[in-house]
């Protein structure tokens, strides 16, 4: 009996749990379809992929070239004990062309992600624009676990940069779709920068933690635990989007509206001038990061500590950059432009006093300055990438974060090819000094953008769609209705249309008869 009465304990105790669990489940699963929480969670599965990208991006600056320079001296001491093993004549100068041309390996090998990702991103932001920013994202997760896994067993210089130029290939979909999955859900101002500046925080983190964690880890644990490590968090993250947004069976997409294509937005002036300033500003970061550790061991004699930690301080006035403006940019929407110039005229100057330290602590300093500049510049420009499209185009914004990505490979792409032949013909001062004057002169640039937060949509997102030609009856009627419509406002003397409350009766009787006529999109 008591073993009966014990058995139907256990059974009920089970039973609760159970029920319990099916609670919690059922309460998850309502907070995943609640809007909110759905856009915090997709904002999670953002940041993460983003984090993943900059951390495979340097978590590579440690671990490569040590391990390449290994398997490169192993093959020579093989190729000179098998052709002249009883000799060891020009020895010193094998040596110093084999470390020339491993320099230019480790250059190429470098450079060759931001490269294809320069390549893909056209094609992937039309892609995006077409299909949506879920199942993009999935790609691009799917296609940086491969690299990271092929990362963890390539043993030849073939395999490292064919894991390489795959991440460039993820990247650009993983990258352009997350950012403009951001600007979608994000609607509000306010809210939009604040979601981007967290974006740019984790990138930032990535960036800048990668070195020593992968230094770390592959001086204890060998070059395979690093790139596992990623790859766990990559796979958790793509399955995480899988349950949470269910990318195939979303079926809203099919009553999206065309995104403006690619080529119109980069003749756009506004768009344009962004898209330069994240460039130049990006290019400090990107020319120093392959040629600071040689420079830090002739001129400091660093240790590898120091050159390994070189940038991680940075992270946190980085951090509060992106505090700052995300902070003056909800008190003072209009004044972007401006945090985005002063950003540059910091990062200028302090460019230019990065060859005039001595010493490990000054260094700190100017690369701190150069990080908080370039979080100004990204926190400021990126939301209003997404207004200017809101504004002038139609608001799809696939192709011009693909637009915003380029502008980041150019500077990516150039920094470990061109920086070392700068370098190498005209010095470091030099190569320095030309980056920060590059920077402080570009910051007048933006005076072109003053006056963006001021404009407003004068078009719906279906206007700009009919701009070219109506198709169809439909078309063509609710065309010279609004033509109609906004004659005879301007006939009126209806020179104000938005009053001081910031209402505008065209835009509200147009939405009305909108509402009225049905769904603007098929």
């Amino acid at each position: 009996m008591d073993g009966e009465g014990g058995s139907s304990g256990l059974a009920k105790s089970a039973a609760i749990k159970l029920s319990e669990m099916g609670e919690r489940t059922k309460q998850l699963g309502t907070a995943m379809r609640d809007p909110h929480q759905q856009r915090r969670i997709i904002l999670v599965i953002v940041c993460v992929a983003l984090l993943l990208d900059n951390m495979l991006y340097m978590v590579i600056v440690p671990i490569i070239p040590d391990y390449l320079a290994d398997l490169e001296s192993e093959q020579s001491e093989h190729v000179h004990v098998v052709m002249h093993p009883n000799t060891s004549a020009n020895s010193t100068s094998q040596d110093k062309s084999n470390k020339d041309n491993l320099d230019v390996q480790i250059g190429v090998l470098f450079a060759s992600k931001a490269i294809l990702q320069l390549l893909v991103n056209p094609l992937s932001g039309t892609f995006i624009d077409r299909v949506g920013y879920d199942i993009p994202l999935l790609i691009g997760l799917t296609v940086m676990f491969l690299s990271t896994c092929i990362f963890a067993v390539g043993e030849n210089y073939a395999t490292l940069f064919f894991a390489r130029s795959l991440q460039g290939l993820g990247s650009a979909f993983a990258d352009t779709s997350g950012i403009a999955m951001i600007a979608d859900k994000y609607t509000e101002e306010a809210e939009r920068s604040r979601a981007l500046g967290i974006a740019l925080a984790f990138i930032s983190f990535g960036s800048l933690v990668a070195p020593p964690f992968g230094g770390v880890l592959y001086e204890f644990a060998g070059k395979k635990v690093p790139f596992i490590v990623l790859a766990c968090i990559c796979l958790a993250d793509g399955v995480l989007l899988l349950t949470v947004i269910k990318p195939f069976s979303n079926r809203t997409r099919d009553n999206m509206p065309v995104g403006t294509p690619i080529y119109k937005l980069m003749i756009d002036p506004y768009i344009a001038v962004v898209a330069g300033a994240l460039t130049v500003c990006n290019i400090p970061l990107a020319f120093l990061e392959p040629t600071i550790a040689n420079w830090m061991e002739t001129t400091m004699h660093s240790s590898q500590w120091e050159m390994g930690l070189t940038w991680l301080p940075a992270f946190f006035p980085h951090v509060l950059g992106v505090y700052i403006t995300v902070k003056l940019a909800a008190q003072n929407p209009n004044l972007q432009w401006f945090y985005g110039a002063l950003g540059m005229v910091i990062i200028g100057a302090s460019s230019c006093t990065v060859p005039a330290c001595k010493t490990f602590g000054q260094l700190i300093a100017p690369l701190c300055g150069i990080c908080f500049g370039i979080a100004l510049v990204d926190t400021a420009l990126l939301p209003t990438l997404a207004f200017l499209v809101d504004v002038r185009h139609v608001s799809v914004y696939g192709s011009v974060y693909a637009i915003a990505d380029i502008s980041y490979s150019v500077a990516y792409a150039m920094g470990p090819i061109v920086a070392s032949q700068i370098v190498h013909s005209l010095g470091f001062v030099q190569l320095n000094l030309g980056m920060g004057l590059v920077n402080v002169l570009y910051a007048p640039a933006l005076l072109l953008l003053r006056n963006v937060c001021q404009m407003k949509p004068s078009y719906s997102e279906r206007d700009n769609l009919l701009e070219e030609a109506p198709q169809g009856l439909y078309d063509t009627i609710k065309m010279e209705e609004r033509n109609a419509k906004k004659k005879s406002y301007r006939s009126a003397g209806n020179c104000l249309s938005v009053d001081e409350n910031g209402f505008d009766p065209f835009r509200a009787q147009r939405s009305l008869s909108e509402e009225s006529s049905g769904a603007e999109y098929t």
